[in-house]
């Protein structure tokens, strides 16, 4: 499920704004040191770097820190990370989050605390949304605008006079994912769930077409690893049943 969730703001399309994904994934393949020395991606030759960059981070969650501590190790001019959600407290609020609920409390993951180490305090602005970002006269992205917001118990609003514009040389978009891509969905005309994930109960793991099989990711939606792997064994458990049960003629079919 990598179809990444992008800003629908005025300039996301400037040079310098990508995906949290592009940027994670150019990064681990196979760097090595080009004749000068430099860290270059022998892949593709297109590493995008953070080096000397004032690298803004919207959105949070593992992704998202994983940007923050990447940028670091590419030693960048700075780093800020923009949360949608206000701050969650300290503890736990025992009345409106009760065990065994998952605990809402402020977390400090190695990404946050290792801006701090360098850069002397938490990269994240929580409660802010990004309102457009600003470009160059080459349409390289300088800054982008945001603005403050509070939540009214049932939707954000703006807080007039809030705008703050931010120097940003490097954006990396982690505002999670849309689910899976449609091209197998479509090939095999699969029925989804309401979030666009294939449908396919589990535990059983079949889809609406008999012999397809979905599980992990595409099934679920975006998720742990721990998580793909134990669907990824339910599921070919799920399969070796529905072969050793079949018979030789849906086998083959099944197979095709």
């Amino acid at each position: 499920a990598t179809k990444p969730r992008g800003l629908s703001c005025p300039g996301s399309d400037l040079k310098g704004v990508h995906f949290a994904m592009e940027f994670l994934t150019a990064n681990q393949k196979d760097l090595k040191p080009d004749a000068n020395g430099n860290l270059r991606n022998q892949w593709t030759d297109q590493l995008i770097s953070a080096e000397g960059k004032n690298v803004v981070v919207i959105g949070g969650g593992d992704t998202g820190t994983d940007c923050i501590g990447t940028s670091l190790r590419h030693y960048c001019k700075s780093v800020v990370n923009l949360e949608l959600m206000p701050d969650s407290p300290p503890v736990r609020n025992a009345s409106a989050n009760p065990w065994p609920l998952w605990p809402k409390i402020h977390r400090v993951d190695y990404g946050h605390e290792e801006a701090a180490k360098v850069f002397g305090d938490d990269p994240r602005k929580y409660a802010v949304s990004t309102k457009k970002l600003l470009g160059n006269e080459n349409g390289q992205v300088k800054s982008l605008v945001t603005c403050k917001l509070k939540f009214n118990g049932s939707a954000f609003e703006e807080i007039p006079g809030s705008e703050e514009e931010i120097p940003a040389d490097l954006v990396l978009m982690a505002m999670g994912f849309l689910g899976p891509e449609r091209t197998l969905i479509d090939a095999f005309e699969l029925e989804a769930d309401e979030r666009g994930n294939v449908k396919a109960p589990y535990g059983k793991y079949v889809t609406s077409r008999p012999g397809v099989f979905a599980a992990g990711d595409c099934r679920r939606g975006q998720s742990l690893v721990v998580w793909a792997i134990n669907e990824g064994r339910g599921v070919a458990s799920a399969v070796d049943s529905y072969l050793c049960g079949a018979d030789q003629e849906t086998v083959r079919a099944a197979s095709a």
